[in-house]
């Protein structure tokens, strides 16, 4: 019995939305958990938790946004790619760019035996794209390509930017939850601060424990969605699933890579081949991704 053919274009729609959503669940677990402590302090010491929390986030998150190219490279001690060396990489990149209506983007190359690679930057006209010795020697040219336009979609869909957006949200209900736990210890000695009682006070004390984890849980959801929309993409860029197909199927085959953890979600594939629960991991599973791709 044949199977049903997916349409790439409603996987990317479909995969877009799911993100949106996730996204506005962690937006209203932060506007919950916002609530919860305006009830049990007063305005000044809710707004100072609140003050904190923000710039401590937007502070550490934005340095990192606007130098991610910079960590990511030198974290993996990326090189430039030389363009005599490297020709059919620049050649593949080159083509594609067309199809996807994008800038060129700076190419790198990092040693390693296994095949994988990573799109980074703010934004299209600040992008890299690297990738592994071992994809270049083990990949032919149409695997290549697939592999290629699975990072241009990264780029074209502004991920980078979408996913800091999530890590501000994220890392902000973490602190604040940081803050307002600790901020019980003086609340104890000045029973007189806040108009809370204690309903609230129990409630904000479960939520400043499980909101951060819950918040991480939805931002390992979203950057699954945004690899399957990623895939897709690369089908209606490449106008075939083949090459990517393959690509992961050797990618599946191969060895585990030693990376930083912190690097490990902006790979193509997941460089431990981690064997948690797909819940727990940042991205989605290769035989999952193989059987929606082989249905495009």
């Amino acid at each position: 019995m044949e199977q049903a053919r997916i349409s790439f274009y409603d996987q990317i729609d479909r995969n877009k939305r799911k993100s949106w959503f996730l996204m506005f669940l962690i937006f209203a677990v932060f506007l919950l958990l916002g609530y919860v402590i305006s009830q049990i302090y007063s305005a000044g010491s809710f707004f100072v938790i609140m003050i904190l929390s923000i710039i401590i986030s937007l502070s550490y998150i934005l340095i990192s946004y606007y130098n991610s190219d910079k960590i990511a490279l030198a974290s993996v001690n990326a090189k430039p790619a030389d363009r005599t060396q490297y020709r059919r990489y620049y050649n593949l990149v080159e083509g594609l760019i067309i199809g996807a209506g994008l800038p060129m983007p700076k190419l790198y190359v990092m040693q390693n035996e296994q095949i994988n690679a990573f799109a980074t930057g703010r934004n299209p006209e600040h992008a890299v794209i690297c990738v592994t010795t071992g994809a270049l020697q083990k990949l032919e040219e149409h695997e290549l390509e697939g592999v290629l336009a699975h990072e241009m979609s990264h780029i074209g869909n502004y991920d980078i930017r979408f996913m800091t957006l999530v890590a501000v949200m994220v890392g902000m209900i973490a602190i604040i939850s940081e803050l307002f736990l600790r901020s019980l210890w003086f609340k104890g000695k000045d029973n007189n601060e806040g108009k809370g009682n204690a309903i609230f006070l129990i409630i904000g004390i479960i939520l400043a424990i499980l909101a951060p984890i819950v918040v991480q849980l939805v931002q390992l959801a979203i950057s699954r969605k945004r690899e399957f929309t990623a895939d897709a993409n690369a089908v209606k860029i490449t106008r075939t699933p083949t090459g990517l197909v393959k690509a992961l199927k050797k990618i599946k085959g191969d060895k585990p890579m030693k990376v930083n953890k912190a690097m490990a979600p902006l790979f193509m594939a997941d460089p431990a081949r981690n064997k948690l629960a797909n819940l727990l991991s940042t991205h989605p599973d290769i035989n999952e991704r193989i059987k929606i791709l082989e249905k495009m």
